[in-house]
């Protein structure tokens, strides 16, 4: 059986405890939380990178194929400008292979992990397949 002087000299260690622990935890949580939006985003520009390049293949036309890559992106904040979207090569010929690249820098949140991260998206498309 514990004494009374044991149990007050412990008085306090779950504190300091936790104090010493809280950052670790702290970190970790932040850490997930950014790289699952990150890991969103690239997922996002990949998928409007494929999007771009199939409408690339199919119309010829790379007005609408950065116009199709912007909006397969909605959830992306700040959205993705033409300026950010690439077109390999610039016309379609048959039996050919378009390539649609987008390079994004993504603004972190907390900027424990730095400001921001660059991203690419790529997608390839047949044309006229």
């Amino acid at each position: 059986m514990m004494r009374f002087r044991d149990r007050c000299s412990e008085r306090g260690a779950a504190a300091v405890e936790f104090a010493l622990i809280l950052p670790v935890l702290v970190m970790l949580v932040l850490g997930l939380v950014e790289f699952s939006r990150v890991y969103n985003v690239q997922i996002s520009l990949s998928n409007a990178a494929r999007e771009g390049a199939r409408s690339m293949a199919i119309h010829n036309n790379a007005g609408t194929a950065r116009t199709a890559a912007i909006l397969a992106a909605p959830s992306v904040n700040p959205t993705v400008t033409a300026g950010q979207i690439g077109i390999s090569p610039g016309t379609c010929t048959a039996g050919g292979a378009v390539t649609v690249t987008i390079n994004y820098n993504v603004a972190l949140m907390t900027g424990f992990f730095g400001a921001s991260i660059p991203l690419t998206g790529t997608g390839v498309f047949r044309c006229n397949g």
